[in-house]
């Protein structure tokens, strides 16, 4: 089985894919579900999904981790071809995972109980996202 879900984005943040995934899925799977963005400036994370400081923090550390390219410092940024937060964005996506595998059983993702699936996006602009789905 496999599908593919949009995402829309108006900015920097972290974006639920759980619903979205859950309710896809037939109520008898069991397997590995397999999820995919497609896409080189977002990422896909479990992370907490009841405190939202949780993911704020994130996007803050992600911040401070690669500043835009125009703030001070960031000179040496070479790649800016859609603007200042262009590279930045390139370089959060490759320290987060652009792939998850989560167990499914009885056609529920094994997630603890404070765990949700995100797509993280590092983008300013808005952006329609995707993500492969594929259970197996």
């Amino acid at each position: 089985m496999h599908t593919e879900f949009r995402v829309g984005t108006s900015g920097p943040g972290f974006y639920p894919l759980t619903a979205m995934a859950a309710d896809w899925l037939p109520p008898d799977a069991d397997g590995i579900l397999t999820l995919f963005v497609r896409h080189t400036s977002c990422s896909l994370l479990v992370q907490e999904n009841a405190d939202s400081d949780v993911q704020a923090d994130l996007c803050d550390w992600l911040a401070r981790l690669a500043p835009r390219a125009d703030a001070k410092g960031m000179g040496w940024i070479r790649h800016r071809a859609e603007g200042p937060d262009d590279m930045p964005a390139h370089l959060r996506a490759a320290l987060l995972p652009v792939s998850l595998s989560i167990p499914v059983r009885a056609g529920r993702m094994v997630l603890g109980s404070w765990q949700g699936v995100f797509l993280v996006e590092h983008r300013d602009a808005p952006h329609d996202r995707r993500v492969a789905a594929h259970l197996s």
